[in-house]
């Protein structure tokens, strides 16, 4: 996936969405291909977003990205987040066994009940495969269920970056071939996706398609 020379001239704007559980590598995945690095970082606190204009099947894309917290305490201030998204990223740790059970447990329900875009394409991805002596989770089990709920599937190592590319270019490449989405994300029709700024840092809470 190149990056476009004009960050003002594009086709298509598409709002992709990052969930799953906190420290399974969101933030480190948004990073690794945004300004491709790798750096340890704490986690997100309510939501945060990045920008990545690129071009890919000869045409220039704006990429909104949002990277959401995982902690329960932030799910009240994400929920909205859902709203309007072409693409979602589902992460899990494939060193952590729990994080991958509540793929099916939280986020499959959160999907369910916050995406108003039924043909959203949705992605599931196992990070941290760079710790391989440390798996727990198979890449028989990642392909089951991404077989079983609709989703497109990769592991990949934010930290190598082993995949990440791959990761976005897979899930855009099937937005691209989604008319319903297309016809959304012209850049002819309206947006209102940055009206949804992220809290701040200080806010608190107490805590694709149809599954």
């Amino acid at each position: 996936m190149g990056s476009s020379t004009s960050q003002q001239e594009f086709d298509y704007l598409f709002k992709l969405l990052l969930i799953g559980d906190s420290g399974v590598g969101k933030s480190t995945l948004l990073l690794s291909f945004t300004s491709n690095s790798f750096e340890e970082l704490s986690p997100t606190i309510g939501v945060d977003f990045k920008i990545k204009y690129v071009t890919l099947g000869g045409k220039k894309l704006k990429l909104a990205i949002w990277d959401t917290a995982g902690q329960e305490r932030f799910r009240t201030l994400t929920s909205s987040y859902y709203r309007g998204a072409q693409g979602i990223i589902m992460v899990y740790d494939v060193t952590r066994r729990e994080t991958f059970t509540n793929l099916s447990d939280i986020w499959a329900k959160e999907i369910d009940l916050y995406l108003t875009n039924q043909n959203c394409i949705k992605m599931l991805v196992g990070n941290k495969v760079d710790k391989e002596s440390e798996r727990v989770v198979s890449k028989k089990e990642g392909i089951d269920f991404a077989r079983e709920y609709g989703c497109l599937f990769l592991e990949c190592s934010a930290k190598t970056r082993v995949n990440v590319e791959q990761c976005y270019d897979e899930l855009v490449l099937k937005i691209l071939d989604t008319p319903s989405l297309l016809a959304e994300g012209s850049s002819g029709v309206k947006k209102n996706i940055f009206k949804q700024n992220p809290p701040s840092s200080d806010a608190s809470a107490s805590g694709c398609c149809s599954w």
